[in-house]
């Protein structure tokens, strides 16, 4: 049975994909997502099986996206690193030149946490984004087709 672990557990939901639930990491400095698979007992990416690799990078394109869409930044952090957190979750973060750890990591340095209105706010801002985007055909599985007619 699925289960988050105790630090994942304790992000507030966004909104369930067809694999990942969409948690979001409650720091002012920086629009900030994470993708964990519902999968039980997955440490890495090779506990996934091949499908479900593929709907990963499907998930994190489309959550990449909507972040970038919403959020100004000059570049996106896209990370799966599991040392202390032992679920595979993926971190999706907006980064701006000058930001208080620019142009090293966020993790375990500075943090501030929203105000509790603009918290709900942006949670509010990605699902919808996430929602709307997700119609696009390039997210469903099995309907995006590259055209290769123009190969020759």
């Amino acid at each position: 049975m699925f289960e988050l672990v105790p630090a994942l557990a304790k992000k507030a939901h966004v909104i369930d994909l067809k694999l990942c639930s969409v948690l979001f990491e409650d720091n002012a400095l920086y629009p900030w997502v994470i993708l964990v698979p519902r999968v039980a007992n997955v440490k890495n990416m090779l506990g996934l099986c091949m499908e479900d690799r593929l709907q990963l990078m499907r998930e994190i394109d489309l959550c990449e996206e909507v972040m970038a869409e919403n959020f100004p930044h000059d570049q996106t952090n896209v990370a799966a690193i599991g040392n202390l957190c032992p679920q595979l979750h993926v971190h999706i973060v907006c980064r701006k030149k000058g930001d208080p750890d620019w142009p090293t990591t966020v993790w375990n340095n500075h943090s501030e946490p929203y105000k509790p209105e603009d918290k709900e706010a942006n949670i509010a801002k990605i699902k919808r984004a996430i929602m709307i985007k997700q119609t696009d055909p390039k997210y469903m599985q099995g309907m995006h087709k590259p055209d290769y007619s123009t190969f020759e």
